[in-house]
């Protein structure tokens, strides 16, 4: 992809008369919504913290103070809360022109689990996104051009869907987790592609993923004193590109006039860590479609959201 344009966020087009919904309210989730916002679309910064979000939304009101913008109460780790929040957009808005699927968790060291009992990792990024998702397709599908990006990572290049373990109760490894919810996250995102083409549901659905930023989703994952904190401290400042660089693969897929439906999106430079966007690649296993599919009607299943049936009602 030598000829990829460069692309910043200097190159956002005008988002006034948009909305979006974002989840997370720090890293990347926030340096997102405060492009957004900035470029005149009206955002929703959804999060289960109340003071980290009133915070980000004082924050980008500062910094942008025309900004159309609120924050939501949303626990992803909860499908009860999920729910919830689907109820409350569906009942006051008419549409919806975009999601931004960004909150995570990473690596916690012991095994724990959201309310519904899944493994957190598996459970907040990835299920409750699939349900997220789902609950708010009937607004997507009335959206302008309506645009649902993924967060995943270059962790998903050792992920693996374990089947037979889905929520590692067998034997729990943290970054083996983690990366099976980080390529779930791409293997949604190229299915639910492939079914908004066969069923006509408009969406653009595209994966991104943000290279090695400067966020706490490190540390908060595995704690300041753990090998992965103080790796972050000791040579984040060298290795790992900040914040709002790293949200640029996240913008381009959400705004772009160029970016497709179905490609995955990441920073541009040395095996994808930093720089700026360009298509990325998808590690050979998250491009089975067989196993997507599966991956798919499993989730179903533990959501208890038949996302076909409520993506398929009448817009």
């Amino acid at each position: 992809m030598e000829n990829f344009p460069k692309w910043t966020a200097s190159d956002i087009p005008s988002q006034r008369g948009s909305s979006a919904i974002v989840t997370g309210t720090g890293g990347l989730g926030y340096e997102t919504a405060l492009e957004l916002a900035k470029n005149g679309a009206e955002v929703i910064v959804a999060g289960r913290d109340k003071a980290k979000g009133a915070e980000a939304v004082k924050k980008i009101l500062n910094s942008v103070a025309s900004a159309n913008i609120r924050f939501e109460e949303l626990d992803l780790a909860s499908l009860a809360s999920v729910q919830a929040f689907g109820e409350r957009m569906n009942n006051e808005r008419q549409s919806l022109d975009l999601l931004i699927n960004n909150a995570g968790v990473m690596t916690p060291p012991t095994r724990k689990t959201t309310k519904d009992g899944f493994e957190l990792q598996f459970g907040t990024n990835y299920l409750g996104h699939f349900a997220l998702t789902a609950h708010l397709m009937p607004l997507l599908r009335k959206g302008k051009n309506p645009r649902v990006v993924h967060l995943s990572s270059i962790a998903h290049r050792s992920g693996v869907i374990h089947f037979d373990d889905l929520q590692f109760e067998g034997r729990y490894k943290a970054m083996g987790a983690y990366s099976q919810s980080k390529i779930a996250m791409i293997m949604f995102a190229l299915e639910l592609q492939r079914r908004s083409d066969a069923s006509g549901w408009g969406l653009l659905s595209i994966p991104v993923h943000p290279g090695i930023s400067r966020t706490d989703l490190l540390v908060n994952g595995a704690g300041p004193n753990s090998s992965a904190g103080i790796a972050r401290r000791l040579l984040g400042p060298i290795l790992f590109q900040p914040a709002a660089q790293g949200a640029l693969p996240t913008l381009f897929a959400a705004t772009s006039p160029s970016a497709k439906g179905g490609t995955y999106y990441g920073p541009g430079g040395f095996s994808e860590i930093r720089g700026l966007p360009k298509p990325a690649k998808i590690a050979p296993q998250g491009l089975d479609n067989a196993v997507a599919s599966q991956l798919w009607e499993v989730s179903k299943q533990l959501t208890h959201v038949d996302f076909d049936k409520i993506a398929s009602m009448n817009s």
